[in-house]
């Protein structure tokens, strides 16, 4: 009985034998043990784990879950979880949270902000479905480091998508027509004349509206298509996650063809300290954002340290009246006596707005310049040698198409082209702002060339809310975008990261600045920080320094900084302006002047010839002193 046995187990064991052989265990587990021994390590079955796992097949996706989640506003968001099959288990590798962006402005009716909140409800629910089932299904054993493979998936599914969206609008435009045809016997006709009718008092608005370019129609954002881009950037994590590299290194080595580079610089934070309020009883409209920039000398930690000491002596300054000043000392006398009448309310200076920065109210242009200066001058720094400025204008968000101007007051209307000599004075006033974000809309294209001519030289002249859609830039032959310094770049929607590193390899081409934005709805997801760091950008713009989500992203800023530092790897920033030729044809478009992108330079910011950053004479006006 005992040889029938043996003669039964004689088969497998000759099976068993062959199949290690042929997987060369035997002569590995030698060379494992003659190498370990000589080691003695105190954690034998633990080191005998690492040496056998170069030889463990590489990891494949097995499983894509997408969750609803909230992001740092409160509102609703996409979570993209990837899992691996890693040494025959199923293991969460990483998640991504996407950040929400609104196209909504800040005073816009509770009607339109409601049917936004519910489109982007919508629009998550739809994510998720995607992700759980046709996005898990069509990535499942992928490799996640495969990351051109699987965003060219992506957007194949998303073009089928908007494909099968455009074919259910034409089939409902057809239902409507054709049931328009069936009762259009009387009531259409008395219909038509009747929206004339409407239109003949507003002829002197007609004649308004035709002396400035029309308002270009708002992108459609595809429902579900958050889907696309939490994918790409949940991949992009798993694959530096099982590379065993940081994002931002893996980010790097996509952009540079796997050529992994000798230095890498840090984007200088532009750190939002203001937030000017557009609602009564303040008058200013123009300013969204005042935002502090530190001098390239500076490591980021000690910019950092700079500007807090600032935020501090900003938050003293904007106690209430009789304690400390406030910025109505920077009016004249006649904007004092007007505030000792009308005193605004001492928690309007005190709330801290979702951008992460205090919310204050001013009554010109130059108060909360003044304001700023002011503070510096109190910690003992100057403006434009030891801090630089820039300001968000969000300049789309103040036309009146009925006057074809800009309010940048309450009441105060300003053409075009007045804006520009507005601003070209604004800058002669104040030379330590170095750059103007939005100062017009996309569409004033020949007032961008103008002032890109006068100011160019001087600080950057950034178009934001032109570039907010990447794969419209990307994508579309014919884009509108204006001639600029550069532009403010933000990962939403169906934005995937193969996006990302094309276009800023084609603005790296032409002497174009790249800066990383955060959305206004922002979550504790810090990805974003390593997408700046890996594509080279110039700036990052991350809000202010207090509320969670946004810390946490500074926070990531300093420990790669430290990283590189450790490593010898971190290359100095510089600033540099682009001197724009006054021929510079104003309707030449971003992808007429964009060569094809290079793949051999991260980042080749300090290839470009340009002005440097001068010190500049920082000094308040003698009419109006702060104290």
């Amino acid at each position: 009985q005992q040889q029938q046995q043996q003669r039964r187990l004689q088969g497998p064991r000759q099976e068993a034998a062959e199949y290690y052989r042929d997987h060369r265990v035997p002569q590995r587990m030698e060379e494992a043990l003659n190498a370990l021994f000589p080691q003695r390590p105190a954690d034998l079955y633990g080191e005998l784990a690492n040496y056998f796992s170069k030889f463990s097949k590489a990891p494949v996706i097995c499983k894509l879950v997408g969750r609803k989640v909230l992001d740092g506003v409160g509102q609703p968001t996409l979570e993209v979880e990837i899992y691996c099959t890693v040494k025959n288990y199923e293991k969460r590798i990483c998640s991504t949270v996407m950040s929400s962006h609104s196209q909504i402005p800040e005073n816009a009716l509770p009607e339109k902000t409601e049917a936004d909140e519910k489109e982007r409800s919508d629009s998550v629910n739809t994510a998720v479905e995607w992700v759980n089932e046709s996005l898990n299904m069509m990535l499942r054993d992928l490799k996640p480091t495969d990351q051109c493979t699987v965003d060219k998936m992506l957007g194949e599914y998303f073009t089928k998508k908007v494909e099968e969206k455009k074919g259910i609008q034409k089939q409902e435009e057809e239902e409507a027509e054709a049931t328009l045809a069936l009762t259009s016997c009387n009531p259409s006709a008395t219909a038509l004349p009747g929206k004339k009718k409407a239109a003949n008092p507003g002829k002197k608005v007609a004649a308004a509206e035709r002396t400035i370019p029309p308002a270009e129609p708002v992108e459609s954002v595809l429902c579900g298509s958050l889907a696309i881009g939490g994918t790409s950037l949940a991949i992009a994590k798993a694959g530096a996650t099982v590379s065993r590299i940081p994002l931002y290194l893996h980010i790097a080595l996509l952009k540079c063809n796997q050529d992994s580079p000798k230095e890498i610089t840090l984007p200088l934070p532009m750190v939002t300290l203001l937030n000017c309020e557009k609602i009564s009883p303040s008058k200013l409209k123009l300013v969204k954002e005042v935002m502090l920039i530190p001098p390239v000398q500076l490591s980021l930690k000690q910019g950092i340290e700079r500007v807090l000491d600032i935020q501090k002596e900003m938050m003293r300054l904007l106690e209430p009246p009789g304690k400390a000043p406030s910025p109505q000392l920077a009016d004249s006398k006649k904007g004092r006596a007007h505030n000792t009448r009308k005193k605004a309310p001492p928690q309007a200076l005190k709330r801290i707005s979702h951008l992460g920065c205090l919310i204050t109210g001013c009554d010109n242009l130059e108060q909360p310049l003044l304001l700023m200066q002011t503070a510096c001058n109190n910690v003992g720094l100057e403006l434009g040698t030891d801090m630089h400025l820039a300001i968000n204008c969000a300049a789309h968000e103040l036309m009146d198409y009925v006057k074809g101007k800009y309010e940048i007051l309450t009441g105060t209307f300003k053409r075009p082209d007045e804006m520009v000599d507005m601003y070209v004075e604004l800058i002669n006033k104040f030379p330590f702002i170095i750059a103007l974000i939005d100062p017009l809309r996309k569409e004033d294209r020949q007032q961008w060339n103008h002032i890109c001519c006068a100011l160019g030289s001087k600080c950057y002249l950034i178009a934001e809310d032109a570039a907010t859609y990447i794969s419209k830039l990307k994508i579309d032959q014919n884009i509108n975008i204006p001639t600029c310094s550069g532009v403010v770049l933000k990962y939403i929607n169906q934005t995937r990261v193969s996006d990302l590193i094309e276009l800023t390899g084609l603005l790296d081409g032409q002497r174009h600045i790249t800066i990383l934005g955060s959305p206004d709805g922002e979550s504790s997801d810090d990805s974003l920080v390593d997408l700046a760091v890996g594509l080279g950008a110039r700036f990052i713009k991350l809000g202010g320094l207090s509320r969670g989500e946004r810390v946490t992203k500074y926070n990531r800023l300093l420990a790669i900084e430290e990283e590189l530092a450790k490593n010898r790897t971190l290359r100095e920033a510089n600033l540099e302006f682009i001197a724009f030729a006054e021929e510079s044809q104003p309707e030449k478009q971003l992808s007429d002047v964009l060569p094809p992108p290079k793949q051999d330079s991260l980042p080749p910011q300090l290839s470009q010839p340009a002005l440097q950053v001068r010190s500049l004479p920082a000094q308040l006006p003698e009419s109006s002193t702060l104290t």
